[in-house]
């Protein structure tokens, strides 16, 4: 542990909670930068929102949010609208602050006008969402599903997901909410944190009973009584791919921002955790995701009052030991030296032994180091090293096993991954959602000054100008205008103030207006995309011409 930061450099940073140094040029961080900012509520909500309005199908898995107080008389006005529409209706909602976490300050509402605004929602804003009313009960009991999800990369994108997870259930039997039981935490909240101070609350050495059980367990009961747990599991890969898919675009605007493309830095890792409700139809439904999820495997235990022990938890351990190991077994960097050493070995072998050497494939020259006598050991060593070196390979004799083989060894004596690859396993069914990563390349290109986040005005009527968007119908002072009108208003919803200019969201409304303005007759998504294409070619030709006048 380095409390105050370490200079030298190491191959892994496991960093607490976020991302926060940048004095780190190589290796690998355990935190993407921004990432805790993405998962907040509010910008969460905003980043599924806007695939919503491109693929509203596709986003359905997250329910109906509205942002406090931004929207505070939006949400009023359409609540009302929809109870004058069907006066049965009689729905509930929940409030979730937007830096609040462990269930803190959380409520039930029954009606707009029961938002508390005790210390002022300017001072704490919030999301209040569409309350799931149906969900699946498992002993009569709501629970939520904890699955972790490991982003490997960001670009190309590389997901993988935990095959179990943990299921968290409430301490009191779930009855729909009614003006009654709507302050009964226990009862419609699943959060661990809360619920452990339940008196019902059953710490369990079964992966199958208690207040805390392993995913895994509650799909074998779904099994037992018919339920196709395939289709859960598909269901819920879906969610997880498409959810990144909406994070990406900004997260990518953040990474660029702390590690600006051409630097040396770090690359990235990170271990996410989703919270996923499954309704009574079993569609899988994303309450949350965390930046930061817990990774203990104990819990604490009251001997007398007031003293306390950690006692171990195997449920937590069986899950999240099973994830740490082996998220450092996919990043780890000897991996990667290895298949460089083992390449450079392959490459000076069939020069050295050109005649009489083999077509072998890469992954069959073990055994021919071995016959040739030939062999280098150079576990320590990076890729630069070993180029150095590769002319020094020296003819020691037959030896009885290459060190690789160590590592082989201890790797076949691990326990089978538990993490499964997702994308770019699947990549085929979902790259057509991913239109906003390509307005985000846009968005980052004309940044002009490494290291913000924000777009100037010079920067946006250059946007407009290369992507040849400006016409007699639409002149520069029509942009200007546009600019300044989305700007403010973006800025106004007390988006980060330390930098001034167009943030994030606001170039996607402008584009996505840009675009209805341009292609009127076709539906939105093929809006966007026609506007993406014309833009990229446009700057492609324009890149085209810088070469050959660079050339000349």
């Amino acid at each position: 542990q380095f409390p105050c930061g370490r200079r030298l450099p190491c191959d892994i940073y496991w960093h607490g909670v976020s991302f926060h140094d940048n004095d780190i040029f190589s290796g690998q961080v355990n935190k993407f930068p921004g990432m805790t900012e993405m998962v907040r509520k509010i910008t969460l909500s905003r980043a599924v929102r806007t695939m919503q309005y491109l693929f509203p199908l596709e986003y359905n898995f997250y329910p109906r949010s509205w942002i406090l107080p931004d929207e505070s008389s939006f949400f009023e006005k359409e609540i009302r609208m929809m109870k004058d529409r069907d006066p049965s209706w009689k729905p509930t909602f929940i409030v979730k602050p937007d830096g609040g976490c462990q269930g803190d300050g959380i409520y039930l509402i029954k009606d707009p006008s029961d938002i508390r605004l005790t210390g002022g929602l300017q001072s704490r804003p919030a999301v209040v969402q569409e309350y799931i009313c149906k969900p699946l009960l498992v002993d009569k009991l709501k629970f939520d599903i904890r699955l972790y999800v490991l982003l490997k990369s960001l670009e190309p994108l590389e997901i993988y997901i935990a095959k179990d997870g943990l299921s968290r259930f409430c301490t009191e039997p779930y009855q729909e909410p009614t003006l009654k039981n709507l302050h009964q935490v226990f009862m419609h909240l699943t959060n661990y944190s809360l619920n452990i101070h339940s008196g019902n609350f059953i710490h369990s050495d079964n992966a199958n009973t208690g207040s805390k059980r392993t995913f895994s367990s509650i799909l074998c009961r779904l099994s037992s009584k018919g339920v196709d747990v395939k289709k859960v599991w598909s269901d819920i890969i879906s969610l997880v791919i498409k959810t990144i898919i909406a994070l990406t675009p900004e997260l990518k605007v953040y990474y660029q921002s702390d590690i600006p493309a051409g630097k040396p830095g770090p690359t990235c890792f990170q271990i996410l955790g989703f919270d996923i409700l499954l309704m009574k139809n079993l569609k899988p439904m994303l309450l949350e995701v965390n930046a930061n999820p817990s990774m203990r495997i104990e819990h604490e235990k009251e001997l007398s009052p007031g003293v306390f022990e950690n006692v171990p938890s195997p449920v937590d351990e069986e899950v999240k030991v099973a994830v740490i190991r082996d998220t450092l077994r996919l990043v780890d960097p000897q991996k990667q030296k290895k298949k460089d050493v083992h390449a450079v070995c392959f490459l000076q072998l069939k020069k050295k032994k050109k005649k009489n050497f083999p077509n072998y494939s890469i992954e069959s020259y073990k055994c021919h180091v071995i016959k040739y006598g030939l062999f280098l050991c150079c576990r320590s060593q990076t890729l630069e090293h070993v180029s150095g070196a590769k002319e020094e390979l020296l003819d020691a004799g037959p030896p009885a096993r290459l060190a690789h083989d160590v590592s082989t060894t201890t790797e076949a004596a691990l326990p089978s991954p538990c993490l499964k690859q997702v994308f770019p396993k699947y990549a085929k069914q979902f790259n057509y959602l991913r239109l906003v990563d390509r307005v985000a390349a846009l968005f980052i290109r004309f940044l002009g000054v490494k290291g913000t986040t924000k777009l100037g005005p010079t920067g946006f009527r250059t946007f407009i100008r290369n992507c040849k968007l400006s016409n007699s119908n639409f002149s520069m002072a029509s942009v200007d205008i546009l600019y300044i009108d989305i700007t403010r208003r973006w800025n106004s919803m007390g988006i980060d103030h330390k930098e001034s200019g167009m943030c994030w969201q606001a170039f996607v409304e402008a584009f996505f207006f840009l675009a209805q303005k341009k292609y009127k007759s076709l539906p939105l998504p093929e809006q966007v995309a026609s506007l993406i294409d014309f833009c990229e070619y446009h700057l492609a030709v324009l890149d085209e011409k810088r070469l050959v006048c660079g050339r000349g």
